[in-house]
Protein backbone atom coordinates (compact mmCIF):
# COMPACT_ATOMS: atom_id res chain seq x y z
CA UNK A 1 0.00 0.00 0.00
CA UNK A 2 1.37 3.37 -0.68
CA UNK A 3 0.97 4.77 3.26
CA UNK A 4 1.73 8.15 4.71
CA UNK A 5 3.41 7.59 8.00
CA UNK A 6 2.19 9.80 11.08
CA UNK A 7 4.53 9.66 14.72
CA UNK A 8 7.00 11.23 17.03
CA UNK A 9 8.33 9.06 19.76
CA UNK A 10 10.32 5.99 19.84
CA UNK A 11 7.12 4.44 20.72
CA UNK A 12 6.60 4.56 16.37
CA UNK A 13 9.74 3.99 15.03
CA UNK A 14 9.20 -0.22 15.13
CA UNK A 15 5.94 0.35 13.29
CA UNK A 16 7.60 2.72 10.60
CA UNK A 17 10.40 -0.28 10.32
CA UNK A 18 7.89 -2.77 10.23
CA UNK A 19 5.82 -1.53 7.58
CA UNK A 20 8.69 -0.86 5.25
CA UNK A 21 9.82 -4.44 5.94
CA UNK A 22 6.47 -5.69 4.65
CA UNK A 23 6.63 -4.41 1.39
CA UNK A 24 4.59 -0.99 1.53
CA UNK A 25 5.80 2.16 -0.06
CA UNK A 26 5.51 4.65 2.85
CA UNK A 27 5.58 7.71 0.41
CA UNK A 28 6.48 10.34 3.64
CA UNK A 29 6.84 10.55 7.26
CA UNK A 30 5.27 13.45 9.65
CA UNK A 31 6.73 14.13 12.61
CA UNK A 32 7.30 17.00 15.35
CA UNK A 33 9.68 19.62 14.45
CA UNK A 34 13.41 19.32 15.75
CA UNK A 35 13.20 20.62 19.38
CA UNK A 36 15.85 21.93 21.62
CA UNK A 37 18.10 19.36 23.27
CA UNK A 38 21.58 17.84 23.23
CA UNK A 39 24.00 18.82 26.14
CA UNK A 40 23.40 22.56 26.59
CA UNK A 41 19.82 22.36 25.38
CA UNK A 42 20.20 24.60 22.23
CA UNK A 43 21.12 22.16 19.26
CA UNK A 44 17.60 20.99 17.45
CA UNK A 45 16.83 17.49 18.04
CA UNK A 46 14.89 15.54 15.15
CA UNK A 47 12.14 13.24 16.57
CA UNK A 48 13.16 9.31 16.73
CA UNK A 49 10.70 8.75 13.65
CA UNK A 50 12.56 11.88 11.98
CA UNK A 51 16.07 9.94 12.73
CA UNK A 52 14.51 6.08 11.64
CA UNK A 53 12.87 7.72 8.68
CA UNK A 54 15.67 9.73 6.91
CA UNK A 55 18.04 6.37 7.65
CA UNK A 56 15.46 4.35 5.53
CA UNK A 57 15.63 7.10 2.76
CA UNK A 58 11.84 8.16 3.24
CA UNK A 59 10.84 11.99 3.19
CA UNK A 60 9.99 13.11 6.03
CA UNK A 61 7.84 16.60 6.76
CA UNK A 62 7.44 18.23 10.27
CA UNK A 63 5.30 21.14 9.56
CA UNK A 64 4.00 22.90 13.02
CA UNK A 65 0.12 22.02 12.40
CA UNK A 66 -1.95 20.83 9.64
CA UNK A 67 -5.21 23.33 9.72
CA UNK A 68 -3.76 25.42 6.89
CA UNK A 69 -5.28 24.96 3.45
CA UNK A 70 -1.35 24.29 2.31
CA UNK A 71 -0.54 21.79 4.59
CA UNK A 72 -3.51 19.87 4.03
CA UNK A 73 -3.47 20.48 0.19
CA UNK A 74 0.20 18.84 0.29
CA UNK A 75 -1.17 16.10 2.70
CA UNK A 76 -3.72 15.62 0.06
CA UNK A 77 -1.02 15.43 -2.99
CA UNK A 78 0.55 12.71 -1.86
CA UNK A 79 -2.36 10.54 -2.63
CA UNK A 80 -1.96 7.93 0.25
CA UNK A 81 -3.94 4.70 0.21
CA UNK A 82 -4.03 5.20 3.62
CA UNK A 83 -1.93 6.71 6.89
CA UNK A 84 -0.98 5.26 9.51
CA UNK A 85 -0.47 7.61 12.97
CA UNK A 86 1.49 6.43 16.17
CA UNK A 87 1.87 8.64 18.45
CA UNK A 88 2.03 11.99 16.38
CA UNK A 89 0.95 14.33 18.56
CA UNK A 90 -1.48 16.66 16.95
CA UNK A 91 -5.43 16.57 16.68
CA UNK A 92 -5.93 15.88 12.43
CA UNK A 93 -8.24 17.86 10.74
CA UNK A 94 -11.31 16.49 8.73
CA UNK A 95 -9.61 17.03 5.92
CA UNK A 96 -6.85 15.32 7.00
CA UNK A 97 -8.51 12.12 7.89
CA UNK A 98 -10.23 11.91 4.23
CA UNK A 99 -7.44 12.60 2.16
CA UNK A 100 -6.09 9.17 2.08
CA UNK A 101 -7.99 6.55 -0.03
CA UNK A 102 -8.74 4.21 2.89
CA UNK A 103 -8.60 7.19 5.92
CA UNK A 104 -6.65 6.84 9.01
CA UNK A 105 -5.59 4.12 11.28
CA UNK A 106 -4.24 4.95 14.88
CA UNK A 107 -1.72 2.58 16.82
CA UNK A 108 -3.28 3.74 20.49
CA UNK A 109 -1.59 2.18 23.36
CA UNK A 110 -4.22 1.35 25.39
CA UNK A 111 -7.69 -1.20 25.79
CA UNK A 112 -9.95 1.24 24.41
CA UNK A 113 -12.54 2.78 25.97
CA UNK A 114 -10.28 2.58 28.89
CA UNK A 115 -7.35 5.58 28.71
CA UNK A 116 -8.50 7.56 25.91
CA UNK A 117 -6.14 10.38 25.24
CA UNK A 118 -2.29 11.10 25.96
CA UNK A 119 -0.78 9.06 28.71
CA UNK A 120 -2.42 5.90 28.17
CA UNK A 121 0.50 3.74 29.37
CA UNK A 122 1.39 5.92 32.02
CA UNK A 123 -1.95 6.05 33.33
CA UNK A 124 -2.87 2.12 33.49
CA UNK A 125 0.09 1.56 35.57
CA UNK A 126 -0.83 4.44 38.02
CA UNK A 127 -4.17 3.05 37.94
CA UNK A 128 -3.10 -0.55 39.22
CA UNK A 129 -4.76 -2.11 35.79
CA UNK A 130 -3.68 -5.93 35.36
CA UNK A 131 -3.45 -5.61 31.77
CA UNK A 132 -3.18 -3.18 28.75
CA UNK A 133 -2.28 -3.76 24.96
CA UNK A 134 -2.76 -1.66 21.59
CA UNK A 135 -5.66 -1.14 19.42
CA UNK A 136 -5.65 -0.46 15.77
CA UNK A 137 -8.53 1.79 15.24
CA UNK A 138 -10.13 4.28 12.69
CA UNK A 139 -9.63 7.69 13.34
CA UNK A 140 -12.19 10.18 13.49
CA UNK A 141 -12.75 13.52 14.77
CA UNK A 142 -13.24 12.58 18.32
CA UNK A 143 -10.51 11.57 20.79
CA UNK A 144 -9.61 8.15 20.44
CA UNK A 145 -13.34 7.56 19.73
CA UNK A 146 -13.23 5.63 16.63
CA UNK A 147 -13.75 1.56 15.89
CA UNK A 148 -11.28 -0.78 17.11
CA UNK A 149 -10.21 -3.40 14.32
CA UNK A 150 -7.60 -5.51 16.03
CA UNK A 151 -6.43 -5.44 19.69
CA UNK A 152 -3.29 -7.29 21.41
CA UNK A 153 -3.25 -7.55 25.16
CA UNK A 154 -0.34 -8.06 27.97
CA UNK A 155 0.13 -8.23 31.42
CA UNK A 156 1.28 -4.92 33.49
CA UNK A 157 3.01 -7.01 36.16
CA UNK A 158 5.79 -5.47 37.32
CA UNK A 159 6.97 -3.18 34.50
CA UNK A 160 8.01 -0.10 34.14
CA UNK A 161 6.61 2.62 31.27
CA UNK A 162 9.82 2.53 29.54
CA UNK A 163 9.59 -1.28 29.95
CA UNK A 164 6.23 -0.95 28.25
CA UNK A 165 6.00 1.44 25.87
CA UNK A 166 8.75 -0.90 24.09
CA UNK A 167 6.76 -3.93 24.43
CA UNK A 168 3.39 -2.13 23.24
CA UNK A 169 5.33 -0.67 20.20
CA UNK A 170 6.47 -4.38 19.30
CA UNK A 171 3.30 -5.62 19.09
CA UNK A 172 1.78 -2.60 17.42
CA UNK A 173 4.02 -2.85 14.83
CA UNK A 174 2.93 -6.02 14.77
CA UNK A 175 -0.55 -5.37 14.63
CA UNK A 176 -0.22 -2.95 11.97
CA UNK A 177 1.44 -4.98 9.43
CA UNK A 178 -1.48 -7.77 9.84
CA UNK A 179 -4.20 -5.53 9.36
CA UNK A 180 -2.55 -3.80 6.58
CA UNK A 181 -2.00 -7.23 5.01
CA UNK A 182 -5.78 -7.80 4.68
CA UNK A 183 -7.77 -4.79 5.45
CA UNK A 184 -11.54 -5.68 4.24
CA UNK A 185 -10.58 -8.94 6.58
CA UNK A 186 -10.59 -7.00 9.91
CA UNK A 187 -14.21 -5.85 10.55
CA UNK A 188 -14.24 -2.18 12.61
CA UNK A 189 -16.00 -3.00 15.57
CA UNK A 190 -17.28 0.14 17.38
CA UNK A 191 -16.33 1.43 21.11
CA UNK A 192 -18.78 0.73 23.58
CA UNK A 193 -20.00 3.73 25.88
CA UNK A 194 -19.43 2.25 28.75
CA UNK A 195 -15.57 2.22 30.17
CA UNK A 196 -14.52 5.51 29.01
CA UNK A 197 -12.14 7.15 31.05
CA UNK A 198 -9.20 9.85 29.70
CA UNK A 199 -5.59 9.30 30.15
CA UNK A 200 -4.82 12.92 31.17
CA UNK A 201 -0.87 14.42 30.00
CA UNK A 202 1.27 14.31 33.30
CA UNK A 203 1.05 17.00 34.86
CA UNK A 204 5.02 17.84 36.69
CA UNK A 205 3.14 18.09 39.90
CA UNK A 206 2.56 14.67 40.02
CA UNK A 207 6.08 13.23 39.24
CA UNK A 208 6.76 14.76 43.79
CA UNK A 209 6.46 11.59 45.54
CA UNK A 210 3.82 11.98 48.71
CA UNK A 211 4.94 9.67 51.56
CA UNK A 212 1.28 9.63 52.79
CA UNK A 213 0.33 7.48 49.75
CA UNK A 214 0.17 4.15 50.72
CA UNK A 215 3.67 2.44 49.48
CA UNK A 216 2.07 -0.03 47.15
CA UNK A 217 0.52 3.18 44.96
CA UNK A 218 3.87 5.17 45.79
CA UNK A 219 5.74 1.98 43.66
CA UNK A 220 3.52 2.15 41.06
CA UNK A 221 4.04 6.16 40.49
CA UNK A 222 7.54 5.18 40.35
CA UNK A 223 7.03 2.25 37.48
CA UNK A 224 5.26 4.79 35.75
CA UNK A 225 7.46 7.76 35.76
CA UNK A 226 10.24 5.61 35.01
CA UNK A 227 12.74 6.36 33.23
CA UNK A 228 11.33 9.83 32.59
CA UNK A 229 10.30 11.80 33.78
CA UNK A 230 11.24 9.93 36.94
CA UNK A 231 9.05 10.33 40.61
CA UNK A 232 11.45 11.97 43.09
CA UNK A 233 11.71 13.38 46.31
CA UNK A 234 13.67 16.12 48.14
CA UNK A 235 16.86 15.70 50.71
CA UNK A 236 18.90 19.01 51.89
CA UNK A 237 17.61 20.91 48.85
CA UNK A 238 18.33 18.38 46.17
CA UNK A 239 15.89 16.37 44.74
CA UNK A 240 16.82 12.66 43.71
CA UNK A 241 14.50 10.25 41.60
CA UNK A 242 13.83 6.50 42.88
CA UNK A 243 13.55 4.85 38.86
CA UNK A 244 13.02 1.42 41.12
CA UNK A 245 11.96 0.26 44.17
CA UNK A 246 10.44 -2.79 46.00
CA UNK A 247 7.73 -2.94 49.04
CA UNK A 248 9.35 -3.19 52.43
CA UNK A 249 8.78 -4.24 55.95
CA UNK A 250 8.14 -1.39 58.77
CA UNK A 251 5.88 1.48 59.47
CA UNK A 252 6.50 5.12 60.70
CA UNK A 253 5.88 8.94 60.13
CA UNK A 254 5.18 9.12 56.48
CA UNK A 255 8.52 9.87 54.90
CA UNK A 256 10.57 9.09 57.61
CA UNK A 257 13.81 7.00 56.87
CA UNK A 258 13.62 3.58 58.73
CA UNK A 259 16.75 2.14 58.73
CA UNK A 260 20.45 2.08 56.94
CA UNK A 261 18.87 0.90 53.77
CA UNK A 262 16.62 3.45 53.14
CA UNK A 263 13.57 2.16 53.85
CA UNK A 264 10.75 4.60 53.62
CA UNK A 265 7.67 4.64 55.89
CA UNK A 266 4.82 5.66 53.46
CA UNK A 267 1.21 6.26 54.40
CA UNK A 268 0.68 2.57 55.01
CA UNK A 269 3.34 0.24 54.67
CA UNK A 270 7.09 0.85 53.64
CA UNK A 271 8.87 1.12 50.37
CA UNK A 272 12.74 0.68 49.59
CA UNK A 273 14.32 2.29 46.49
CA UNK A 274 16.45 0.27 44.45
CA UNK A 275 17.45 2.47 41.39
CA UNK A 276 17.48 6.07 41.96
CA UNK A 277 19.38 9.02 40.59
CA UNK A 278 21.07 12.26 41.74
CA UNK A 279 20.53 15.50 39.69
CA UNK A 280 23.12 15.76 37.36
CA UNK A 281 24.32 12.19 37.94
CA UNK A 282 23.80 8.93 36.27
CA UNK A 283 21.72 6.37 37.74
CA UNK A 284 23.04 4.64 40.35
CA UNK A 285 22.24 1.57 43.18
CA UNK A 286 20.64 3.09 46.47
CA UNK A 287 23.38 1.10 48.25
CA UNK A 288 25.80 3.26 45.83
CA UNK A 289 23.83 6.64 46.43
CA UNK A 290 24.14 5.89 50.27
CA UNK A 291 27.83 5.42 49.74
CA UNK A 292 28.26 9.15 48.75
CA UNK A 293 25.38 11.41 50.51
CA UNK A 294 24.09 10.21 54.09
CA UNK A 295 20.53 9.56 54.25
CA UNK A 296 20.67 8.14 57.62
CA UNK A 297 17.68 6.33 59.66
CA UNK A 298 15.74 9.34 61.25
CA UNK A 299 16.01 11.37 57.96
CA UNK A 300 12.76 13.50 56.96
CA UNK A 301 12.25 12.72 53.04
CA UNK A 302 8.43 13.95 53.36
Amino acid sequence: MRIIFMGTPDFAVPALKALVAAGHEVVAAYTQPPRPGGRRGKELTPTPVHKAAEALGIAVRHPAGLKGAEAQAEFAALKADIAVVAAYGLILPQAVLDAPEHGCLNLHGSLLPRWRGAAPIQRAILAGDAETGVDIMRMEAGLDTGPVLLEGRTPIDIKTAGELTEELAQIGARLIVEVLADLPAYPEVPQPDEGVIYAHKIDKAETRIDFLQDAAQIERQIRAFAPAPGAWFEFEGERCKILAAELAEGSGVPGLVLDERLTIACGHGALRPTLVQRAGRPVMSADDLLRGWAISAGADLA
